[in-house]
């Protein structure tokens, strides 16, 4: 009678599973609130019972006193692989509510189908095209492979959580608002000089009515500079994207 081990396999299973979960609830698309709970649920038993045979023979059954640590860091781990690619989202925001400030949009919401929350036009616009490039550029792939190699490189059970490690967290969220202005770079230097150039002209002559025609030049400035630069898009987030999971790889081989 051949015996099976049970409860070698439902550990391993489970700590799988814990850190698929952790990316699952933060990475971009996967952890969108549009996704119903189930979907998730039934996507995560689906990739832990696939990578399961390659990388259960190396997880080792911890005692009961050491199992809440082990869930506490798995799940940390795929928290930190998610967080590190949605970096790239919400600079991507932050740069739609910079423009929509400076374009005059601010007050224009609309409910985001990512978030589920009223955001201005042009974070929704921003976003929304960001997703399709994520998409497209089949970036939910080359996350899925980096969640799949990490358990090669960082065995469950062997993270410490160092003073490089948590600097390293610290400083790459530091990166977001660099980031977003980054990105917003083009159409915020335009309306900054047609501030300058609308405040010399008031200047010049206090007649003219700017107060009227200041918010639509901006907005028709600022929308022609973003039609501009939608051709760099891909090449500019490509690289972005593969920045951040090479982020996600880095900060998980410092916590090895």
């Amino acid at each position: 009678m051949i015996k099976i081990p049970l409860i070698p396999i439902i550990t391993a299973l489970l700590t799988v599973g814990v850190r698929l979960s952790g990316l699952m609830l933060f990475a971009p698309f996967f952890g969108s609130v549009v996704i119903p709970a189930r979907i998730k649920a039934i996507f995560v038993f689906a990739l832990t019972v696939l990578l399961f045979p390659s990388v259960g023979q190396q997880i080792v059954t911890p005692s009961l006193a050491g199992w809440p640590m082990l869930v506490f860091t798995e799940f940390l781990i795929g928290m930190g692989m998610g967080i590190a690619t949605n970096l790239v989202f919400e600079a991507v925001q932050l740069t739609g509510q910079i423009l929509g400030v400076q374009m005059g949009y601010s007050l224009v919401n609309i409910l985001d189908p990512q978030s589920q929350v009223d955001t201005t036009v042009v974070s929704v616009f921003y976003q929304s095209i960001v997703m399709l490039l994520f998409l497209r550029m089949d970036v939910h792939y080359w996350l899925l492979k980096a969640v799949g190699n990490s358990f090669l490189y960082l065995p469950p059970g062997t993270a410490h959580l160092s003073g490089l490690f948590t600097a390293e967290v610290l400083r790459t969220v530091g990166e977001l608002f660099g980031l977003g202005v980054q990105i917003a770079a083009p159409v915020l230097s335009a309306t900054l000089a047609a501030d300058v150039v609308l405040g010399l002209l008031g200047k010049a002559s206090p007649q003219m009515p700017l107060m009227l025609l200041g918010p639509a030049v901006k907005s028709l400035l600022g929308i022609l500079i973003l039609i501009a630069t939608l051709k760099y898009w891909p090449d500019l987030f490509r690289r972005l994207f593969l920045d951040s999971i090479a982020k996600g790889d880095q900060l998980l081989r410092l916590a090895d």
